[in-house]
């Protein structure tokens, strides 16, 4: 019962988690877009910077953006921020359920580091804090006044922090804490810097003196990072599905080729909403076809090693040692109640069954054992694959 209600939290969770995350990329996007579509034709309001008609829904919208703020302050202002705190708290409570919580099976690798659970736990709660005072030192610094230093800056600080997770987490647990450092960069952005600077705007505005202008500069520099992080960000939050990409041998290798295809791929989009001239940025469309393609290349299975052919005893044995904890019909993992993904392993015709699936997990991607609880041996794994490729 206690895992049964482990799985039911962990999935609200999640679906919380999908929510807010939809309405705060979709706001992301949203005023982005708003932005690219201003017009500075006709005749303006004083202080504006640009207008914009829209149509959605059956209805018309007019929207005046003003160059720093209106002269007087509306009676009702609609902030958007829970969104994205949302998002980090769901996200969070995701990482605690999902990772901390079973940390011997998600989050640490003895033959990376031997760790405890709360040494794991720290060493993450940490990191993530640690990479965004890095951050926001750099946006803060001399680096900060160039945009494309500083780009530059933050695409080492989140490679650089990628290397360090896989010195010290599991594969599956290095690549989730890269999602999580750039997901917690964007959330504190928001709750540290964007809506600050906001209420400082209006506080002045109260006090009857002129918003600074400053305060809405770095703002929109935090939101448009916020905004070319968002791809990236989204597709390290799946990976967990998709175990080739954090079980490369060099995975920071994978997060530089996502961040800059990522990255890229939403700068088309940005600028195709301003209405670029395609020859000022079509460069960005084969580069990122480049980087995704790397990326598949990098990360594309090995053949097991040759060698003779492997009985089927051998091949069950290897199973029983190390797959049918988790992978029988009445687990013995104290994570699972039942086989995940309802795959059982616990006899020959089973394992002929899923021959694929094993190849993939336990000798391609090394996904399996989670964490390598059980310790499989790199000569397990080859026997393993020798045996499915015999079948054929």
């Amino acid at each position: 019962m206690e895992v049964f209600l482990g799985e039911w939290l962990n999935l609200l969770i999640r679906w919380a988690h999908m929510i807010v995350a939809i309405g705060w990329i979709g706001t992301s996007f949203y005023f982005m877009a708003l932005d690219y579509s201003l017009s500075k034709q006709g005749r303006m309001n004083p202080g504006v910077l640009g207008t914009a008609w829209q149509v959605h829904g059956g209805g018309f919208y007019y929207v005046e953006k003003y160059t720093v703020a209106p002269a007087t302050l509306p009676e009702v202002l609609h902030w958007f921020k829970w969104e994205a705190y949302l998002t980090w708290v769901t996200g969070f409570g995701l990482l605690v359920v999902q990772y901390y919580f079973h940390a011997d099976a998600f989050l640490i690798d003895p033959a990376v580091m031997p760790l405890s659970a709360w040494q794991a736990a720290a060493i993450s709660a940490a990191s993530l804090a640690a990479g965004w005072f890095i951050y926001d030192g750099l946006c803060r610094s001399k680096v900060g006044d160039n945009t494309v230093v500083l780009a530059l800056a933050v695409f080492a600080l989140i490679l650089i922090a990628s290397v360090l997770y896989t010195k010290v987490f599991s594969g599956r647990g290095a690549f989730i804490h890269v999602g999580a450092l750039v997901g917690t960069i964007m959330a504190v952005n928001v709750f540290g810097v964007i809506v600050p600077n906001q209420k400082k705007m209006i506080a002045q505005m109260i006090a009857g003196q002129t918003p600074e202008a400053r305060y809405g500069a770095i703002g929109k520099q935090r939101s448009i990072h916020n905004n070319y992080l968002t791809l990236p960000v989204l597709l390290m939050m799946v990976s967990q599905h998709y175990p080739f990409l954090f079980s490369h041998p060099h995975s920071w290798l994978v997060v530089a080729l996502i961040i800059v295809s990522g990255g890229l791929i939403r700068h088309l989009l940005n600028r195709v909403d301003a209405g670029d001239d395609w020859n000022r940025y079509g460069w960005a469309a084969p580069v990122a076809a480049i980087a995704l393609m790397a990326a598949i290349f990098v990360t594309a299975p090995q053949a097991p090693a040759s060698g003779p052919k492997v009985a089927d005893a051998a091949a069950l044995a290897i199973a029983q040692r190390h797959c049918t904890n988790c992978h029988a019909a009445r687990p013995t993992h104290p994570a699972f109640n039942a086989a995940p993904k309802d795959v059982s392993l616990e006899t020959l015709a089973d394992l002929r069954r899923y021959s694929a699936l094993i190849l993939a997990q336990a000798v391609q991607n090394r996904a399996m054992p989670l964490g390598n609880q059980t310790g499989m041996t790199e000569d397990e794994r080859q026997t393993l694959g020798r045996w499915v490729n015999g079948l054929k």
